[in-house]
C-alpha cells in the first residue's frame, strides 16, 4: 500500500471517528452558581435523551449535587443522590421524564428534568411533586416546555 492510500484511509477514518461522536447523544450539564443573572442553576434545565444514554453533570461551581426527587422518576428506578461538589453520571435505562434538583439549592429554583426516550408518560405524576419556593414557579414554567 503506497502512502497516499494510507493517507486517504486514516482521514476517512479521522472523519468518521468524528462524526461519531459529535452526534453521540450523550450529554453534560454544569452545576453552577452562576449562569447569566440566574444563580445556583444547572446549564440546561430540560434535557431530551435515547434510552441507553448518559447524562454527566459537572460540578463546575462549589456546594452542588444532583438528587432525583421522591416520586420524580419512571417506576422502579432506585434513589439516587450524588455527593457534594462531585462530578457524577447517570445511564437512563427506563423511559420516561425524571425531575432532580441541587438538594441544598432546591428551594433557590435550582431544578431540571431528563426526558428519556420522549416518553411522558409520568407527567401528571411529576406534576404533583411538592416543589418549593422558586423551584414550584420554574416547574410549572418547564412543564410547558415538556
Amino acid at each position: 500500500m503506497n502512502m497516499k492510500n494510507i493517507l486517504k484511509k486514516t482521514l476517512i477514518l479521522i472523519f468518521l471517528s468524528s462524526f461519531n461522536s459529535a452526534f453521540a447523544a450523550d450529554v453534560t450539564i454544569e452545576m453552577l452558581n452562576k449562569s447569566g443573572k440566574e444563580i445556583m442553576v444547572f446549564s440546561n434545565k430540560i434535557v431530551r435523551v435515547d434510552v441507553g444514554d448518559t447524562v454527566f453533570w459537572k460540578a463546575a461551581s462549589k456546594g452542588h449535587n444532583v438528587e432525583f426527587i421522591k416520586g420524580g422518576t419512571p417506576e422502579g428506578v432506585t434513589k439516587f443522590k450524588s455527593k457534594m461538589n462531585k462530578d457524577t453520571q447517570f445511564k437512563f435505562e427506563k423511559p420516561g421524564i425524571y425531575a432532580y434538583w441541587c438538594t441544598p439549592h432546591k428551594m433557590m429554583g435550582m431544578i431540571g428534568f431528563v426526558v428519556v426516550g420522549n416518553d411522558k408518560s409520568n407527567l401528571e405524576i411529576i406534576k404533583s411533586i411538592k416543589f418549593v419556593g422558586k423551584s414550584k414557579k420554574l416547574a410549572a414554567e418547564l412543564f410547558d416546555q415538556l
